[in-house]
């Protein structure tokens, strides 16, 4: 008796509980588009929140997910059009209606998107993979979101990235001042890392800046990556080149390495350029690069270069490929150069993301019309769909190198096993300039109709296939040489700002006349 009225007698001289404590999370904002809304908050605690939806103005909520994340697409459905929406973003466990809860608000309106914010959205979310997602260390490209080894960057990759960053501070997606810093930072690593005759490798650690292997042999200079990543630097060359006293500066850095590469080392004394050098192996794996693939700009920089600049003799090997004369016509639709089908559509993006195809033709073909054709095949191919998969239609086809939820990795391009039922959003994405009647229609489709499975934070995923099971049907990841193409050549269609840019450095018109281009 006497040890309970202790007890409550300490308890009476107690402070009153508190009532359950909680953090709000900083920067909390929904952002509304057409048919989804984007939430984000700082969460890196990794905190376990509710989110509720009102669409009468708080008065009544629905739950739509449960995320610790800081970031959460919620789709609409198809277009909704303008709506006022009210969200609540609660820690689990907090009553939704209690009074604290208001803390944890934020609105959004959606409204009815035209075909210019669609496109708009798609190429601002997929910037983001090379602002938000570049190694934080040296500022490049990661190789894809996925990767195992989490510090791999890509050089090939970081050349689209560089365009796209150019593209993405023309439009505002952040301000010009960060994009500078941002592609300083990538110059200041591609300064210091080991290089090859001048040329850089296709791998590198972010971290450490040491070559990482692409495969046991290739552990050096990758002549076809130098050259999309040169691309990428020119291009931001003539963006920068007359600002203020950095980016002058920026440009000039960016001079010094190009004059640097040393293209003519890379035909061995040859008529030919071969894709790899090694300090370990030389030339080992003497890949020829030839054909018509994705390897023209190669040629275009090696002929332009101002210093180690090739012989016009040497493209004779890119021309007199088994596949580079194809002369058929795939459904009614002609194809000048190629290999059956043309080949993978990356075939028409990574040479033409600064190099301007339009009016672009040699003694051999329009190189406009090529391109062109090529995607027109592709899509006619998904139409008439001989393999009979789920999923082919005039609004969703896709075929090109990517990942896949079958096997990996694979080039899926028509006329081979590896056409398996995975369409590759980047595919028809990126055709957008060759031909946007055809063209528009797909992101329309993966937007409003596949949206809620296929968009993520920084566009679409790499690759689908509603041939599988459902919990199978995407793969949830993103490649730097998939996500590049879709941002620049968005920004070619709309503005043509990056193929300007690029075709303002001298050196690139020099070039194109001696492997006997000209425009038209």
């Amino acid at each position: 008796m006497i040890r309970l009225l202790i007890l409550l007698l300490a308890t009476a001289c107690m402070p009153l509980l508190s009532a359950q404590q909680y953090v709000v999370p900083e920067s909390l904002q929904a952002t509304g588009y057409d048919a989804h809304v984007e939430i984000t908050y700082a969460n890196l605690p990794g905190f376990t929140y509710e989110i509720y939806l009102s669409t009468d103005n708080g008065s009544h909520f629905q739950k739509r997910a449960e995320t610790n994340a800081g970031f959460y697409l919620d789709f609409l459905g198809k277009s909704v059009g303008e709506r006022n929406l009210v969200y609540r973003i609660v820690p689990k466990g907090m009553n939704l209606m209690d009074k604290a809860a208001a803390k944890f608000q934020c609105k959004a309106t959606t409204h009815k998107f035209t075909d210019d914010q669609l496109i708009d959205m798609v190429q601002r979310y997929t910037t983001r993979y090379f602002f938000d997602l570049a190694h934080p260390d040296c500022g490049l490209a990661r190789e894809r979101s996925n990767d195992n080894h989490g510090d791999i960057v890509t050089t090939g990759g970081t050349g689209f990235g560089i365009m796209a960053l150019v593209a993405g501070a023309q439009r505002n997606y952040f301000p010009r001042e960060q994009a500078l810093n941002k592609i300083d930072q990538i110059v200041s690593f591609l300064e210091r890392v080991d290089r090859f005759h001048g040329a850089w490798a296709h791998w590198y650690n972010g971290n450490t800046g040491k070559v990482f292997n692409f495969s046991q042999y290739d552990d050096g200079g990758d002549l076809v990556e130098t050259a999309f990543l040169t691309q990428g630097l020119l291009t931001a060359r003539q963006y920068f080149k007359n600002g203020n006293d950095q980016e002058k500066a920026l440009s000039s850095r960016i001079t010094k390495l190009w004059e640097e590469i040393d293209w003519n080392w890379y035909t061995d004394g040859t008529d030919s350029l071969y894709w790899h050098w090694s300090k370990n192996y030389g030339f080992k794996m003497r890949h020829r690069i030839k054909g018509f693939d994705e390897t023209l700009i190669t040629y275009v920089l090696a002929a332009s270069s101002p210093s180690h600049p090739i012989r016009s003799e040497v493209f004779n090997c890119w021309r007199t490929s088994p596949y580079y004369q194809n002369g058929k016509s795939y459904f009614g639709i002609p194809l000048s150069l190629g290999m059956e089908y043309g080949g993978p559509l990356f075939f028409t993006h990574y040479s033409f993301l600064g190099l301007n195809p339009k009016g672009l033709y040699n003694q051999d073909a329009n190189i406009w019309e090529r391109n062109r054709n090529h995607v027109l095949i592709h899509r006619a191919y998904a139409l008439a769909n001989p393999k009979k998969y789920k999923g082919y239609e005039a609004d969703s086809w896709g075929f090109t190198s990517s990942d896949d939820p079958l096997v990996g990795y694979t080039s899926h391009h028509p006329g081979t096993p590896d056409e398996n039922g995975t369409v590759s959003p980047t595919a028809a994405l990126s055709s957008l300039p060759y031909a946007p009647q055809e063209v528009l229609p797909v992101f329309r489709h993966f937007y409003y109709d596949l949206g809620n499975q296929l968009l993520g934070k920084y566009g679409f995923y790499d690759a689908f296939n509603l041939n599988m099971v459902t919990g199978q049907q995407v793969v949830r990841s993103y490649l730097a040489i998939d996500q590049g193409p879709i941002a620049v050549m968005i920004e070619n269609y709309r503005s043509g700002l990056l193929w300007t840019l690029f075709m303002q450095n001298e050196e690139i018109g020099n070039g194109l006349m001696k492997l006997g281009f000209q425009y038209k």
